[in-house]
């Protein structure tokens, strides 16, 4: 397990390094939201779930989707707007879903997630299912009205949820002294459910967190609030690399860097462990790189398709928006 673990952080890393290479020679367009630094929360509460178990993502998503088993190769085709992306080049980076993994989507509204993934845990309820559903989100996520009245309604209905709030102290630039009165746990436990701080550096500490959170739901103890905190390591957005804000210090950085998640769990590995899983992962990211930069733009004639579950279609058969200039 703790190879495995290890394997998942090291995947995120470097998926995260090659995404933002790309984002600088303009491959990717639009840049991303990085998710170094975080890399053992992802891994830890993914290592508690089940492949049919739901999870719900956030614009910092990456990590999450590749911790629930999608195919980075085709991840990364999505994030360079490929046709052989997941999503057909359509979700992109803060929009990518994998419904074959149980992934129900990253979301670019700051705290949407929470209402779908417990309205998935709602569904397998009524199904008779012991699915469980997870939603990530960030400690600026916690000031969201929306999120605040899903944690009520299931309380309320003691529905098979955990929700997870990666504090890595910042809400963009704000920090969370500055924009979270009282503390964050003590929101969720007013709900009358479990609420614990763990340790997000440390992928073992998350995922036995998170598989107890896990087993509560599963066995129909409703929902649960885990707490991870960690720090971000790069910026809030690849946009700051061009912008330079400026509101950590140097000294700040290098003090959050210090304790590097993928540190903690590989100091864990047996001898010379570590860079054959390295040298793995590195083949991986590099065939991944490839095959998105070999793929295909979407074409253009079909930028109205999905649109609409039903294929609505105009009066006269044609698309509803075909001739429309």
């Amino acid at each position: 397990m703790d190879e495995q673990l290890y394997r998942t952080m090291r995947l995120i890393r470097r998926f995260e390094e090659r995404a933002i290479e790309l984002v600088h020679s303009g491959e990717i367009v639009g840049g991303i939201h990085p998710y170094i630094g975080q890399e053992a929360i992802a891994a830890g509460v993914c290592a508690a779930l089940r492949d049919d178990d739901v999870i719900t993502s956030t614009h910092r998503g990456h990590g999450h989707v590749l911790a629930k088993g999608s195919d980075p190769v085709r991840m990364l085709a999505e994030l360079t707007g490929r046709a052989t992306g997941l999503n057909q080049g359509r979700g992109g980076s803060m929009h990518a879903a994998d419904f074959s993994k149980g992934i129900y989507g990253a979301n670019g509204i700051v705290g949407a997630g929470g209402a779908i993934a417990t309205g998935a845990a709602w569904a397998a309820v009524k199904e008779g299912s012991d699915r469980v559903a997870v939603s990530f989100f960030g400690d600026g996520a916690v000031n969201q009205g929306v999120l605040l009245e899903t944690f009520n309604l299931a309380a309320l209905w003691r529905l098979p949820v955990l929700f997870v709030c990666e504090n890595n102290g910042y809400a963009t630039t704000l920090t969370i002294e500055q924009g979270v009165a009282g503390s964050i746990t003590a929101r969720a436990a007013a709900f009358g459910m479990p609420a614990v701080t763990v340790d997000g550096t440390d992928a073992r500490a998350v995922r036995d967190a998170a598989a107890e959170a896990v087993a509560l739901g599963r066995a129909g103890g409703g929902p649960s609030f885990l707490e991870c905190t960690a720090y971000r390591f790069d910026a809030h957005h690849t946009w700051e690399h061009k912008a330079r804000v400026r509101y950590r210090t140097d000294e700040e950085v290098a003090a959050g860097r210090s304790r590097d998640p993928l540190d903690v769990q590989g100091a864990r590995l047996p001898e010379g462990a570590r860079a054959v899983i390295d040298a793995e992962i590195e083949a991986v990211l590099t065939e991944a790189v490839a095959f998105a930069l070999d793929s295909p733009a979407p074409d253009p004639a079909g930028a109205l398709d999905h649109l609409y579950a039903t294929g609505l279609r105009g009066r006269n058969g044609i698309g509803l928006f075909e001739g429309v200039r």
